[in-house]
């Protein structure tokens, strides 16, 4: 320090003091918090002044379009499709200088940009444009609005699900030059279909064909898939094709690729990471990219042109959204396919309900191979019943039948075995003991059950059941089904020690293993790809799926069985499959036969008779028992509507993983059935809609809600 600064310092003798009482003084004084952008007193756009905006918030009440003024400064940035910040819930009280102020910052999307507002208060200003990028187009705001109409969902719940978090790196990377449309690809295996080449042609031509198509046994239905893409694209259209899993997906990924080259198509799958993923994304709405493979977020991916819409394997339940408002990839893509006019195609190794009332009702045509395609495509299935159990050692000891010991040991010396063992913690349902007929309510014909070996009453609507007979045999005496398998897949291992053992399950999927002889025990779903095909599979206790307390235990049983033996080598190359089930029930009946659509037909038949969905419309409602009678008795419900029940549901305990719906855990809650003819269920939507946002309004305790649930019980 200098003389001069010294003697400065030392004038008045009070200054060091002055200074320290200075910044105790700052430093204990409140800091104010810099107010955010008001755009007060701000010049607004000279056209279009006004921007409509769906706002983030998925409350009911809250389902409709917000007007907001726009700046000057954010005129050019502020176009239809861009996401914004914006002030949310001020109130009329907060107005200075004609604008209203306050409330907090939430994101949202224009979706119109207006000359004037319908709105006679004064107006909040755009807080802020997030990106300049244009995400939200008017054909995807059209289908979400659709989606929420349908499903008794709000607008953002939907897009939420449809347009994916911003990335900003992957916003700033431009997207490739999109390439022109390939040749129409050949019929390749389409030819073991009788109509399969005519539908490609019709894609290639620019049509705009449905069908449902129930693919041969086999590894050739991505190749398939993937040349319906080519001839969409060849078409100068756009396709899109919704797969269940991470699996399927890079196995349609590998076939594209082969089919198409590089470049062509985009893969939209959580696997690929957030970054990827929405840059993928990005290059599909520019329109670099006409051809998106994907699992069920997907089933809303921008695509220009649309063509084509295809889902593969809609009975499995990975197509079903688990977030609000839960909807089903099928129903979307059927959506789509009405709203753009273009192609459906439905394909899978089995076959649904909702496929077969699809093509019963004409609207999609049937595209199947004939019976000597089959014959030569599928293994040879045989069956082993609860008789055969009985009287075989060889089960009594190892609970495997003698049968399923020669296909294990037959088919280990050319190859890998297959072991189905179906998922534990299954519920088991009540069937007849003599003839196994599932035990129905006269009523409704819903399940019955008797928990804790109390009096039977059906889970549907709650009505006691006390002379129940079986209406097949006339039986009245009732068993429980079987439930768990793993001691039988450890017993395999040990029959077998020199062989190689992998497992295939929840914790730890595989995706592929050797042609070499192994034995691959595997959970329903879990199955991996053999190479060359598995020599043998064993279906092992199909009681255990048969006994689901659910309408479609039959239906998901006989695909799951379906899926696995597809994975066995044709009955031409000594391809087996064993199933461990009572030969006399329709789905074991329909496996023999390899006729899923068959049962799916029989099946839909039986539920027209019963108006039991798809058939009907219905919808699950639960919550609490107070809060679901004021519900059930505040609906305006369609006049043609019937409640079945309410019913307790099971209580969940606190340590195990909830379902969708469930109740949480150590709350008694119950549940209602709702159902309308056709014809019905837009207006049964909307009234269940409309009663919830009257719930949310008034701050009472909100229900649930799932609209066509895919499990009823």
């Amino acid at each position: 320090m200098s003389s001069e600064n010294e003697q400065d310092g030392d004038c008045g003798g009070g200054a060091p003091e002055q200074l320290a009482l200075i910044r105790e003084t700052v430093r204990k004084a409140k800091v104010p918090k810099a107010k955010p952008r008001t755009w007060r007193g701000a010049a607004l756009a000279k056209e279009l002044p006004v921007a409509r905006v769906v706002v983030n918030k998925g409350v009911l009440h809250l389902d409709q379009f917000f007007d907001y003024a726009v700046p000057e400064e954010l005129d050019e940035a502020a176009r239809p499709g861009v996401r914004v910040r914006v002030r949310f819930g001020a109130g009329n009280r907060n107005v200075r200088e004609g604008r209203r102020e306050g409330g907090g910052l939430i994101d949202g999307f224009i979706v119109e940009r207006r000359a004037e507002s319908d709105y006679e208060g004064a107006l909040a200003a755009l807080a802020g444009v997030v990106s300049e990028e244009p995400v939200l187009g008017p054909e995807l705001l059209g289908l979400a609005r659709a989606v929420a109409d349908r499903y008794a969902g709000s607008l953002a719940d939907v897009l939420q699900l449809a347009v994916p978090p911003r990335n900003a790196r992957a916003e700033s990377k431009p997207s490739p030059e999109p390439l022109p449309p390939p040749p129409a690809p050949g019929a390749g295996t389409w030819e073991r279909y009788g109509k399969g080449p005519g539908f490609l042609e019709a894609l290639a031509g620019g049509g705009a064909p449905r069908a449902v198509w129930t693919a041969l046994p086999g590894p050739h239905w991505p190749d398939e898939l993937a040349r319906a893409v080519a001839a969409t694209l060849a078409s100068g259209r756009g396709a899109l094709v919704v797969v269940p899993d991470g699996r399927s997906a890079a196995r349609m990924d590998a076939a594209l690729t082969g089919v198409l080259g590089e470049g062509r198509h985009a893969v939209l799958t959580a696997e690929v990471g957030p970054e990827k993923r929405y840059r993928q994304w990005l290059a599909v709405r520019r329109g670099a990219v006409r051809a998106v493979v994907g699992t069920r977020a997907a089933m809303f991916a921008p695509v220009r042109d649309l063509g084509l819409v295809a889902i593969w394997e809609d009975g499995d339940s990975s197509h079903s959204e688990l977030h609000a408002p839960l909807p089903h990839a099928r129903e979307v893509l059927l959506l789509r396919a009405a709203h753009d006019k273009c192609a459906f195609l439905l394909g899978s190794t089995s076959c649904t309900v909702e496929a077969a009332q699809l093509v019963e009702s004409g609207w999609a045509a049937p595209l199947v191979a004939d019976r000597e395609q089959v014959r030569a495509a599928a293994p040879r299935v045989r069956t082993v019943g609860d008789f055969d159990l009985a009287r075989d050692e060889a089960a009594r000891a190892a609970r495997l039948p003698s049968l399923a010991w020669e296909a294990v040991r037959n088919g280990l010396k050319t190859g890998p075995v297959l072991v189905q063992v179906p998922r534990r913690g299954y519920v088991p349902r009540l069937a007849c003991e003599r003839c196994r007929t599932p035990a129905r309510c006269v009523h409704c014909a819903g399940p019955l059950e008797a928990p804790d070996e109390r009096a039977l009453h059906c889970a549907w609507c709650g009505r006691g059941e006390d002379g129940w007979h079986c209406i097949e045999c006339g039986g009245v005496r009732l068993r429980a089904q079987i439930v768990g398998a793993r001691r039988t897949a450890e017993e395999l291992g040990r029959a077998f020690p020199a062989v190689p053992v992998r497992t295939s399950g929840r914790d730890h999927v595989l995706d592929t293993v050797p042609g070499q002889p192994a034995l691959v025990i595997s959970t329903p779903g879990a199955e991996p790809v053999a190479d060359g095909g598995y020599a043998a599979a064993l279906l092992l206790d199909g009681w255990a799926m048969l006994g689901r307390p659910d309408l479609r235990a039959g239906e998901e049983a006989l695909r799951r069985w379906i899926d696995a033996a597809s994975l066995v080598r044709g009955q031409g190359e000594g391809g087996t499959v064993v199933v461990v089930a009572e030969p006399t029930l329709r789905p074991v009946q329909a496996l023999v036969r390899w006729d899923p659509v068959g049962h799916a037909v029989r099946e839909l038949a039986e539920r027209a008779e019963l108006r039991f969905p798809p058939v009907s419309r219905m919808a699950a409602v639960s919550g609490k028992p107070e809060a679901l009678a004021e519900f059930l008795a505040a609906a305006e419900l369609p006049g043609d509507a019937e409640v079945l029940g309410p019913v307790p549901l099971p209580v969940a305990d606190p340590g195990r993983p909830r379902r969708t719906g469930d109740a949480p855990p150590g709350e008694s809650w119950e549940r209602a059935l709702l159902r309308v003819p056709p014809g019905s269920g837009a207006a049964l939507a909307a009234a269940l809609k409309r009663a919830q946002a009257s719930r949310l309004t008034r701050g009472v305790d909100p229900v649930r809600i799932r609209v066509d649930p895919p499990d009823i019980g």
